[in-house]
């Protein structure tokens, strides 16, 4: 999977700085009619289609682990260049650099550089075993905020874990070897029915702007935790209730805020020991 524009060696760099931005920060969207409403359900129900693939490629006994995971990353990073360029422009590389440089100043440098350094994290992940990715995406009534962190931490009991033959067979001898295979597909299999059953809620909790109430849409949210130690791979698929008290001013600009008491309680309740890495 290749980084945007080929720059992944200079952004590793200014990792450092684009850390810092990214740290314990959600970005805040504003959502000012219903065009813009009708977008960010748009959005989600592509995160929902995604998920339901996901689901289908972990069912399929041809497909190994590591590639569906591959999709994953290459769906997330046409996810994120496209934030990018709405945010940024074409120039979203410049505009993040000139931002972590001190050049610029503005909601724009910084929202291009979370989005940026996530993307290359998001890259990290499918190397470093013991980082877990978090991202939760909240609804409010005049607003939206995305949170994504990269987490030390383990799962606790929330979720569905699975096992890639492909990652684990060096340990297991050739006598046990039919067996862990067939465990690690009724695993991935089980992976594959909790990624179904619960991708409703991303559907949920961002409904079409069209045929649902204010009243009813005012609040939403879920949260999907995703890591892998060695060959275990684990999952969090689940809703997230937004904190109405969370803010006290409207939101008019988008911008970075901190991230939130929800999104503290589920790092809590969902994981063990977590410490962010980013």
């Amino acid at each position: 999977m290749s980084d945007p524009d080929g720059r992944t060696d200079d952004w590793r760099e200014k990792m450092g700085s684009g850390s810092e931005i990214l740290r314990h920060r959600a970005v805040r969207i504003p959502l000012p009619d219903v065009e813009a409403e009708r977008s960010l359900h748009e959005n989600m129900t592509r995160i929902a289609a995604a998920g339901e693939r996901k689901s289908e490629l972990l069912d399929d006994p041809d497909v190994p682990v590591v590639e569906v995971y591959e999709d994953e990353l290459r769906e997330m990073g046409r996810s994120f260049k496209h934030r990018l360029q709405q945010v940024a422009g074409e120039d979203y590389y410049d505009v993040a650099t000139a931002y972590i440089e001190g050049d610029r100043d503005d909601w724009i440098g910084a929202l291009a550089v979370y989005y940026l350094e996530c993307y290359y994290r998001l890259q990290e992940r499918y190397t470093v075993d013991e980082h877990v990715f978090f991202l939760a995406i909240l609804r409010y009534p005049d607003c939206f905020t995305v949170n994504l962190s990269f987490l030390d931490a383990e799962f606790g009991t929330d979720g569905v874990r699975y096992e890639s033959s492909k990652h684990g067979t060096d340990e297991i001898d050739e006598e046990h070897h039919d067996q862990y295979y067939a465990d690690c597909q009724y695993s991935q299999h089980a992976a594959a029915r909790y990624v179904r059953e619960n991708v409703g809620h991303i559907r949920e909790a961002f409904p079409d702007p069209e045929t649902t109430s204010f009243e009813r849409r005012r609040y939403g949210g879920f949260v999907h935790v995703t890591g892998r130690n060695g060959p275990v791979f684990g999952e969090i698929l689940d809703s997230l209730a937004p904190d109405p008290d969370r803010f006290g001013d409207a939101a008019s600009t988008p911008g970075l805020v901190p991230e939130g008491p929800e999104v503290e309680r589920a790092k809590r309740d969902l994981l063990v020991d977590p410490e962010v890495v980013v």
